[in-house]
């Protein structure tokens, strides 16, 4: 491979696609991490913006390279295993043995991951369902719990 080959875009077409997943995938970390920020949250917008985007880009890296698609499989698994650090860093133990804290963001930085991953996949559709899904979640059941706590 020459210098040349190293920069070379592809088709305009293939490239508007991957600008669309990884964007995409961006896009609706964004919309996950804005609502964890609200709740003042360390893990927000940028976390989940750059999880969701790290996410789709080791699913298209791999596609773009040739990788076949069954083969695509062992690199999902490791980016869920290694998510999986990530999220358990931001959950916290107390002294108290009925206090953890981090749980709803742990799980929310997983979801972002598989949000991620399903853009890189291009079945666009689905990830952003779960997103909406996973903010109607954060958002209005958290609003939901709070109102129930004061009553």
């Amino acid at each position: 491979m020459n210098v040349s080959e190293l920069f070379q875009l592809p088709a305009t077409g293939e490239v508007a696609v991957v600008v669309a997943r990884l964007g995409t995938a961006v896009i609706l970390g964004g919309l996950l991490g804005e609502e964890r920020h609200r709740a003042g949250k360390a893990a927000g917008l940028r976390t989940h913006m750059l999880v969701a985007l790290g996410s789709a880009l080791f699913v298209v890296f791999p596609a773009e390279a040739g990788m076949p698609t069954a083969d695509l499989s062992r690199v999902i698994q490791g980016v869920a295993t290694g998510i999986g650090f990530i999220g358990a860093g931001t959950i916290l133990k107390r002294t108290d043995p009925e206090e953890v804290h981090g749980l709803t963001t742990a799980a929310s930085i997983w979801l972002t991951a598989s949000i991620g991953l399903a853009c890189g996949a291009g079945r666009l559709w689905l990830p952003m369902l779960a997103a909406v899904l996973a903010w109607t979640i954060l958002s209005v059941l958290a609003r939901m719990e709070k109102f129930q706590d004061k009553v």
